[in-house]
C-alpha cells in the first residue's frame, strides 16, 4: 500500500532584524507638517496644504527648533513645547526701529500706506534675501517697526510629523 499523506515541511520563523528608522541627523533634508504657536495662535501651519521641505542648518528654523527635532525617527509625530525666549530668543528693544517715510518711499512704493499690524518685506543689505518689520505705529514723516519674530519672548508649541528624513 502506498502513503499517500502529504507532510508540509515547517516554515522558517522570519528572524531577519527588523530596519532600523531613520533619524534625524546634522544636515539631514526633511519633509514634513509643522505648526508652529504662541500664546494668539497659529504662525504657521503646513497641516492644511503641502508638507514643508527644509535641510537642517540653513536656518531655516531657529537653532532651539532644528536641535528638539535631531535624533527624531522618521514617521514620528510630536509636539514640542519650548520655553518662552527658548525657540527665538528674547524681545530685543533695539529691533524696533523708525524708518522715515522718505527712505520708505525711494524703496518702494511712494504711495503705500502703512497700517498698525501689517506686516512689511525689506530686501537684506546685499540684495539676496529678504526680512519683515510688523507696523507697530503711523506717524506723519516716519513708521515704527518691529523686527522682531512674532514669537520672540513668547512659550512656543512646535507640532511636527517627520513624513521623510534624507
Amino acid at each position: 500500500m502506498t502513503d499517500t499523506t502529504h507532510h508540509k515541511a515547517p516554515q522558517a520563523a522570519n528572524n531577519a532584524p527588523d530596519t532600523p528608522a531613520v533619524r534625524v541627523v546634522p544636515g539631514s533634508f526633511l519633509t514634513l507638517h509643522y505648526r508652529l504657536s504662541g500664546p494668539a495662535g497659529d504662525i504657521i501651519n503646513t497641516f492644511d496644504g503641502k508638507p514643508a521641505t527644509l535641510s537642517l542648518g540653513n536656518g531655516e528654523l531657529s537653532p532651539a527648533l532644528e536641535a528638539r527635532l535631531l535624533g527624531l525617527a522618521e514617521g514620528t509625530r510630536t509636539t514640542l513645547s519650548l520655553a518662552a525666549g527658548e525657540a527665538f530668543g528674547e524681545r530685543n528693544a533695539e529691533m524696533l526701529q523708525w524708518v522715515s517715510k522718505k527712505t520708505l518711499a525711494e524703496f518702494g512704493d511712494p504711495d503705500e500706506q502703512y497700517a498698525e499690524g501689517e506686516v512689511v518685506q525689506f530686501p537684506t543689505p546685499d540684495g539676496t534675501g529678504r526680512y519683515a518689520g510688523a507696523v507697530r505705529q503711523v506717524r506723519d514723516d516716519a513708521v515704527l517697526f518691529d523686527f522682531n519674530h512674532p514669537l520672540a519672548g513668547q512659550p512656543v508649541q512646535f507640532e511636527v510629523h517627520l513624513i521623510g528624513v534624507l
